[in-house]
């Protein structure tokens, strides 16, 4: 399975034509489908190899754990697909085009490089790897070699995230003022991990993804605190600096006793409100805001009322086909593979958010002071 070369990184500015919208037919099945590999099988291992079977691009041959046990029971006693505690016997089989990796976050940057330097496609769970620098490193050898290299950042490809970016790169709320993400419940407290690095990455993947052209993160700081003594940051609350000069929040918790998933987006012509929770109506769309009297069109008589006016219009949910993510995840993998283009989340986009997360840690370790990203001038504020 060949794959044209790309290294300039344009691909992934305007990926949204790449996920068909609910309703559209069907890609066309490659004459050869592409091999695949699953790495790891915990929690997300299995869910990989359930939707690369029901991709008809794809043709799973095996599942790799170090606990061969452990990967055949996933399989079931009648699977075709073969078992193996041995990744190089992956990596030597001609028939794997593609590899992906669903190990702890530790394990990704080995695990990821050597399948690159097999000539494998990569697909890769989140985060990418565990510093920024590494991420960069195998964005490059994926480049040079003209390989896939996906992140599955997963909310992008449900329903209601594309339909959210096709709304806000199409103009349809104006110009963005604020990003407000709400994640928090009775969560595992990790081991390894505070709840920045837990959680923001499924936010801080989502403002990546739906951010229009031209608008990136320029600072970010963050606050938070370890009220029942676990070691580690168990709430905090996340500020990225847009360059436009609107700012996107996000509040993370493992110790709420109700659980809330919802993000709004502000924008000067409409409001975006996603309600995961809510299946019937997960994203409604409000016509209402704050209108601001352009200087030049003040007259007498509107100086002695207030500048600003409040506008009310009806608010509109919808219609979104729900969908397995997962499965959009592997079929555009599968379609970049086969197409030779960049992905949707692409290598770089794991790189960039890493780096709001690397920033949030700096700023959380300094006292929650603003920390420049994409500036190159991180090691300054130490």
């Amino acid at each position: 399975m060949t794959s044209k070369r790309w290294t300039d990184g344009t691909a992934n500015q305007a990926p949204g034509g790449h996920v068909p919208t609910p309703g559209e037919p069907p890609r066309p099945v490659p004459e050869r489908p592409v091999g695949l590999a699953v790495v790891g099988a915990g929690y997300w291992g299995p869910k990989l190899v359930r939707n690369a079977q029901h991709t008809p691009a794809l043709r799973l041959h095996w599942l790799c754990d170090l606990d061969e046990a452990k990967a055949r029971a996933v399989l079931g006693e009648y699977s075709t697909v073969g078992a193996t505690g041995r990744y190089e016997r992956v990596l030597a089989d001609e028939r794997v085009d593609a590899v992906a990796v669903a190990t702890p976050a530790g394990a990704h940057y080995p695990l990821v490089r050597a399948a690159l330097e097999a000539g494998k496609h990569v697909l890769v769970e989140k985060p990418i790897t565990t510093s920024s620098a590494e991420a960069a490193e195998l964005v490059e050898l994926a480049e040079a070699a003209g390989l896939v290299l996906m992140c599955d950042h997963t909310f992008c490809y449900t329903p209601v995230v594309r339909r959210i970016r096709e709304l806000v790169h199409g103009g349809e709320i104006g110009d963005v003022q604020f990003f407000d993400s709400v994640r928090i419940n009775l969560g595992l407290v990790q081991p390894d991990v505070d709840v920045l690095w837990d959680l923001a990455p499924h936010d801080l993947s989502v403002l990546d993804f739906v951010l229009p052209p031209g608008v990136v993160p320029v600072g970010v700081c963050a606050q938070g605190a370890d009220p029942i003594g676990a070691g580690r940051a168990c709430v905090a609350y996340l500020t990225v600096r847009l360059s436009n000069g609107a700012l996107a929040h996000c509040h993370v918790n493992w110790l709420s006793p109700t659980k809330v998933r919802t993000t709004l987006i502000g924008g000067s012509r409409r409001t975006l409100v996603w309600d995961d929770l809510n299946p019937q109506a997960r994203l409604a769309v409000h016509d209402r805001g704050v209108d601001l009297t352009p200087p030049d069109q003040l007259t007498d008589a509107i100086r002695h009322r207030a500048l600003i006016s409040y506008r009310v219009g009806e608010m509109v949910a919808p219609a979104l086909v729900e969908q397995e993510a997962l499965r959009n995840v592997m079929a555009e993998f599968a379609g970049a593979v086969v197409e030779g283009r960049a992905p949707l989340t692409d290598g770089r986009a794991g790189v960039r958010v890493l780096e709001l997360l690397e920033a949030a840690s700096l700023s959380l370790e300094l006292g929650g002071i603003t920390v420049p990203v994409g500036t190159g001038d991180r090691a300054a504020v130490r």
